[in-house]
């Protein structure tokens, strides 16, 4: 749908992919929610304890990113299991709108832009290579993430391309 208002009216395409995004953060608020309620008691059933508290331990080092990647992933991805345990393990709510915000404002703004560029065809055909490779589509997308953590990690340490290693 986003795509095919995008292609209407070209002009204000960001725009549909912004209020998609945000769309998109507070509809996950009701799982986030169910996952607050009870979704420990839930989840124990399926895992135990240790199981659960490791599965908490590397939710919390990097919550952040755990629901933002999902986030970006189309659909077939099960992106409401990740909204769920980032409810049951307690993320706060403000970082998981604005990381749901995040992925899904990436992922609406790639596919608007390919549409207004391409037309809406070419949603339809990444939906169906996804589709068919999707082993390979997570292995482009995980490289793009390393790429893209790397030139951050880089900037953020200021050792950018010509800048000499501190003394």
């Amino acid at each position: 749908m986003v795509a095919g208002w995008a292609w209407i009216d070209k002009r204000h395409f960001y725009i549909y992919a912004l209020l998609a995004a945000a769309g998109s953060a507070l509809g996950g608020l009701i799982p986030f929610f169910l996952g607050r309620a009870g979704g420990e008691l839930f989840l124990l059933r399926y895992v135990n304890r240790a199981r659960f508290e490791a599965l908490r331990d590397r939710f919390e080092k990097q919550e952040f990113l755990a629901v933002m990647v999902p986030s970006l992933l189309p659909p077939p991805a099960t992106w409401k299991l990740f909204v769920f345990g980032a409810g049951v393990f307690e993320m706060r709510t403000v970082n998981f709108l604005l990381a749901v915000f995040v992925g899904r404002m990436i992922r609406f703004g790639v596919e608007t832009t390919l549409t207004v560029i391409y037309g809406p065809q070419i949603v339809n055909a990444l939906g169906d290579f996804t589709k068919q490779h999707f082993a390979l589509a997570m292995v482009l997308l995980a490289l793009l993430f390393l790429v893209l953590g790397w030139w951050v990690w880089r900037k953020l340490r200021g050792k950018g391309p010509g800048k000499a290693e501190p003394a």
